[in-house]
């Protein structure tokens, strides 16, 4: 049984190996080992979750989203890998602008693509986040 799983778990490690780059750290602090692992991991454990619960979205209502594969923006995919659905939320900026006085802020959110109203709806947050 554990053997059927293994291969999720070296997946997010080989996420984090080709996408992070990394230099050798030299730590000295028990705190600092400790903690190594836990930041490491966490990215990890972002992109599986939000991989799941977007996958999970698109099988109960059978959909595919389109513009993934930077290769062939027409092709639609119903199992988007993690890292191409968080890239596509990437170009989202929100600029908060404060008065002087403090008294008023402005914010301005850029204008979201249909893929990125689809990806945020399909993982439950919704466009008024």
């Amino acid at each position: 049984m554990c053997e059927r799983t293994a291969y999720r778990v070296e997946r997010i490690f080989n996420r984090r190996k080709s996408r992070g780059h990394l230099a050798p750290l030299f730590v000295t602090r028990h705190a600092h080992i400790e903690g190594l692992p836990y930041r490491l991991t966490r990215g990890g454990r972002v992109g599986t979750v939000t991989e799941f619960v977007l996958r999970r979205s698109l099988e109960t209502a059978p959909a595919s989203l389109p513009g993934l594969p930077p290769e062939n923006k027409p092709k639609r995919t119903d199992k988007p890998p993690a890292e191409r659905s968080l890239k596509a939320l990437a170009a989202i900026a929100l600029t908060i602008i404060k008065t002087a006085t403090g008294a008023d802020v402005l914010r301005r959110l850029t204008p979201l693509s249909g893929l990125q109203e689809e990806i945020l709806q399909r993982l439950g947050w919704g466009t008024a986040l």
